[in-house]
């Protein structure tokens, strides 16, 4: 049995990181932006459709930035040489990103580590998606209702 390769995937997958880390930071900072303006024009809690509309919009953003993230593990994947066709490599990244670990496609051992470092990117940055979600949501109800205002 050959022994799996901690050191490159370890670093070509710092650099995965980083960018789907710039990635979804970009997405946040859209959000914000989004809530501000949502904010600013005296629509936040305005009426249950406008509410709707805001969650919607920002949970658009984030599937947005998930699947540019996906893309960009990908990508990665195909420089590789682990998948020939971008498609291949979008399906196997899309299960490790949010863990569903089919188990169906298997890395070779020079880069199989590469699978549990994107698994742990999917899963912090789906944590930080459900905390932006939340704190919107939050936000359109506290400004819905008086009565749950903190």
């Amino acid at each position: 049995m050959n022994d799996v390769a901690i050191l490159p995937p370890l670093a070509v997958g710092a650099g995965a990181n980083l960018a789907t880390i710039f990635i979804h930071t970009l997405f946040v900072g859209a959000t914000v932006h989004f809530v501000r303006r949502v904010k600013r024009l005296g629509r936040e809690g305005a009426g249950f459709w406008n509410d709707v509309g805001t969650v919607n919009v920002v949970i658009f953003l984030a599937l947005l930035a998930h699947l540019l993230e996906i893309c960009v593990w990908a990508a990665l994947f195909v420089l590789c040489g682990e998948f020939s066709t971008f498609s291949r490599a979008l399906d196997h990244s899309a299960v490790n990103y949010a863990t569903l670990g089919y188990g169906d496609v298997i890395m070779s051992p020079s880069w199989r580590f590469l699978g549990p470092l994107e698994a742990a990117n999917g899963m912090l940055l789906f944590g930080v998606t459900t905390a932006i979600v939340f704190a919107v949501i939050q936000g359109v109800v506290q400004a819905r209702f008086a009565d749950l205002r903190a």
